[in-house]
């Protein structure tokens, strides 16, 4: 399981270290995609191809199906993370996330985050209030 909050940075050549504690989980390979809230999701290669599955189940008639699939699927990039852990982040995706040297990487179960710092540090501010006050179930079944 991916968790925690770490600090990174973008060096030169677009690459960035991943987590050491993520590296069990990624050893065999990564996707990179677009992700929401314009930063970018990582998934181990195996947890791609699971999710790409059931994506595939859903009805091609389906205008919101196909979009989220278009716009997931044009976007990813597979990477395998050298004998230093890092990995190339494709222009396409540094652009759209708004990546500069400054980066944060979550863990959030499945898959992880990579955000721009100050994009994080902005999301962070504008959410946690309202998580810390939440008093009604949010996740069926979990709070």
């Amino acid at each position: 399981m991916l968790l925690g909050t770490f600090v990174p940075k973008l060096d030169e050549k677009g690459r960035i270290i991943l987590p050491a504690k993520f590296m069990d989980d990624f050893a065999g390979g990564v996707v990179m995609t677009r992700g929401q809230e314009r930063c970018i999701y990582v998934f181990s290669q195996r947890e791609f191809e699971d999710l790409h599955e059931r994506a595939r189940q859903a009805p091609v008639t389906g205008k919101k199906g196909r979009d989220f699939l278009r716009l997931l699927l044009s976007g990813a990039a597979q990477e395998i993370p050298d004998k230093q852990h890092r990995v190339t982040i494709p222009a396409m995706l540094r652009d759209y996330a708004g990546l500069d040297r400054e980066l944060t990487v979550i863990g959030t179960g499945n898959r992880a985050e990579i955000w721009d710092t100050a994009a994080w540090n902005a999301y962070y501010a504008s959410t946690e209030a309202a998580f810390a006050d939440t008093d009604e179930e949010v996740i069926a079944g979990l709070f």
